[in-house]
């Protein structure tokens, strides 16, 4: 099998032309799409930059490094995305001319996996952090420092990497997608390509789930300090803002995620009986495909807003009655 065939033989892309065609969104809406995904997580970063500078709140401040490291991620991960699928849309290039050797497709799939799973392992790092940072304070003999968070936000970096790497290192391929604009791991029943197909998936669903499980925990722990007579007066408004905007990221994470993970979850289990006697993709699961992904993309576009939006700032003037109160550490004896 040659590579042009690894690489391009996954739906029948001269079949499906006119189809596709018309199936594109218009190149100025995937214009004003990415443009808007960008400029919401420049703007998020500005604010985080400029809140990071007014702290003095250590645990306060290693959580908004991870913040941080969050809107980094989503805004690269729109960047490089969209500097090849953008001009496609513009140019209608034939890849196989364009790119014989599949490189730029195995970068545009290992970019679609690394600036995709790192949001749901930052986000499970984060609800891992406020955990322990409010049920165990004392856990800790210090907060975690602003070095140790951006070595954790760069191991997170590092293993998104490297499982995106593993298709070049031969378990698993990227392959083109319909409509042929851009590249993704590769559905079909081949070993290789089950293994890799279950590992991002299964990796991305345990990381909402450890999400789910501490932002849980959590939240039950604030409302029943909150609800203490004792501390009424003292309640935790800091770790309260931290609390809602993780589960605003949750949630997010969860409504666009989960349904791409799981549908690469039956899709690549269901077919297994075939043994690695299909070769191309059903139509149908292009389609769907495409559609889970397209819903994927909001996901980098919304995180910044949660930030945005749900800051004391904002929540102060809708709710005049939250003011500043000592932090989690008052209400421990």
């Amino acid at each position: 099998v040659s590579r042009s065939d690894t690489c391009f033989g996954v739906f029948n892309a001269s079949d499906n032309q006119d189809n596709a065609q018309k199936s594109i969104a218009s190149p100025w809406f995937s214009t004003a799409f990415g443009l808007i995904g960008l400029c919401s997580n420049l703007f998020a970063l500005c604010v985080l930059l400029s809140s990071s500078r007014k702290l003095s709140s250590q645990a306060r401040s290693s959580f908004l490094i991870f913040l941080c490291g969050l809107v980094v991620t989503d805004f690269m991960g729109l960047l490089v995305t969209a500097s090849v699928i953008i001009p496609y849309h513009f140019i209608r290039f034939t890849w196989a001319k364009v790119d014989p050797g599949c490189r730029l497709c195995n970068f545009l799939g290992f970019s679609m996996v690394f600036f995709g799973q790192c949001p749901l392992l930052l986000g499970a790092t984060m609800a891992g952090e406020r955990f322990f940072g409010i049920n165990h304070p004392f856990s800790r003999s210090t907060c975690t420092s602003k070095r140790r968070a951006w070595s954790i936000v760069g191991l997170v970096w590092g293993f998104s990497c490297l499982l995106g790497l593993l298709p070049v290192l031969g378990l698993g391929r990227y392959t083109l997608q319909y409509p042929s604009s851009w590249c993704f791991l590769t559905l079909l029943p081949n070993t290789g390509d089950v293994i890799f197909c279950l590992l991002f998936a299964l990796l991305g669903i345990f990381s909402v789930l450890l999400s789910f499980i501490f932002n849980t925990v959590s939240v039950v722990t604030l409302c029943r300090v909150y609800h203490d007579r004792e501390s009424v007066q003292r309640r935790r408004d800091s770790e309260v803002e931290m609390m809602v905007q993780l589960v605003g990221i949750m949630i997010i994470a969860t409504i666009c995620w989960m349904p791409l993970l799981i549908f690469i979850v039956q899709t690549v289990l269901q077919q297994l009986p075939a043994r690695g006697q299909i070769q191309r993709l059903p139509t149908e699961t292009q389609k769907m495909l495409l559609i889970y992904i397209r819903m994927v993309t909001w996901n980098q576009i919304l995180d910044p807003w949660v930030y945005i939006l749900f800051r004391r700032a904002v929540l102060q003037r809708i709710y005049p009655s939250l003011r500043p109160r000592p932090s989690i550490l008052s209400l421990y004896p």
